[in-house]
């Protein structure tokens, strides 16, 4: 396949590139793409070199899948192009991810519901993403009625000058701040920017995506978002409300048993999830299992994924995967 990675020197782009090497994606040709300043340069792949080119020029070379991690107002423009001659555009921003004719996919949980005329698929947002993963098999279970997220934000997220400002912190250095206020020792409540009602647009993409996702309009779910001083890994504590009593031997073998996610819990030996050691993995860990004992039909429990891997590039590259197996393979038999 003839693939363009859209933003290809980011850190989700980078991220994309390991991906594709390490499941052995087919390509025939990468065309690399990065903002103007850096067209020209050079990038190693696969032990080749890939001159980095502008959108413009991707968009002559007629790729059949492209890859965009290169923001909203980018994927809002050129997205649409690269669809109108054919590609099919799977996008990390959250530009279509609340489009009625988009669909959001996690192909663990609705991979299959992919078609043809799919041409723009939007990637959800990563804290979203790890969440879905734990609800999903429980949903199946026991009927989702609440659910109540407060997230642990890696900085990461922001991207490299947030990880950038950190390390200068640590040093004892001064440098450009992408935060308001220090955050190496530090926790912000603050995810991307405030809405009139108080929320933070990254607290209403997990609401309005987990909604989407598990196709349930009208759940009931709030969620709070915080950064905190934690270069990879995302973390959410979760508090889940069923339609029926949920028993925990069930619960337990529904995770295990669940593509992708790996049951981490085990308070005996000090098992439970934690971002340090779910950096460079592609599962979402879950432990801290236990019933809310101040609710019926309640559950609390701990989630962790690496936000780079299964939150964007990753889950990207399995969606790039299903187009190539289930869309474009069987067109060209």
């Amino acid at each position: 396949m003839r693939i363009a990675l859209v933003g290809a020197t980011g850190m989700v782009g980078q991220e994309m590139l390991k991906v594709l090497a390490e499941r052995s994606f087919p390509i025939t040709e990468l065309i690399m793409v990065a903002s103007s300043k850096s067209k020209g340069k050079v990038l190693e792949f696969g032990g080749h070199k890939h001159i980095l080119r502008d959108l413009e020029e991707a968009l002559s070379l007629k790729p059949e899948l492209a890859l965009f991690s290169a923001g909203g107002a980018t994927a809002k423009e050129w997205a649409p192009k690269f669809a109108s001659q054919g590609c099919y555009v799977v996008d990390n921003s959250s530009a279509f991810r609340m489009d009625s004719d988009k669909k959001l996919i996690v192909p663990e949980i609705n991979g299959e519901s992919l078609t043809p005329e799919d041409k723009i698929i939007p990637n959800p947002n990563c804290s979203t993403i790890q969440l879905v993963m734990a609800l999903e098999p429980l949903h199946k279970l026991y009927g989702l009625k609440r659910v109540v997220v407060s997230t642990y934000q890696s900085i990461s997220g922001t991207g490299k000058g947030a990880v950038d400002q950190m390390l200068n912190e640590r040093a004892g250095k001064t440098g450009a701040m992408v935060y308001p206020y220090p955050i190496d020792q530090n926790c912000l409540p603050h995810c991307d920017v405030f809405e009139e009602d108080g929320y933070t647009k990254e607290e209403l993409k997990v609401e309005n995506e987990t909604r989407k996702i598990l196709g349930i309009e009208n759940l009931s779910i709030t969620c709070t978002a915080v950064r905190v001083p934690v270069q990879g890994g995302h973390s959410e504590s979760v508090n889940v409300e069923f339609e029926r009593e949920p028993v925990l031997s069930e619960v337990f073998q529904a995770l295990q048993g669940f593509p992708g996610i790996k049951v981490q819990d085990n308070p005996d030996v000090n098992t439970y999830p934690m971002p340090l050691f779910a950096r460079g993995k592609d599962e979402v860990f879950v432990g801290r299992i236990r019933k809310d004992r101040s609710h019926k039909n309640t559950l609390n429990m701990w989630i962790v994924a690496d936000n780079l891997r299964k939150g964007a590039a990753t889950n990207t590259v399995q969606i790039a995967e299903l187009i190539a197996t289930k869309v474009l393979a069987p067109s060209k038999a």
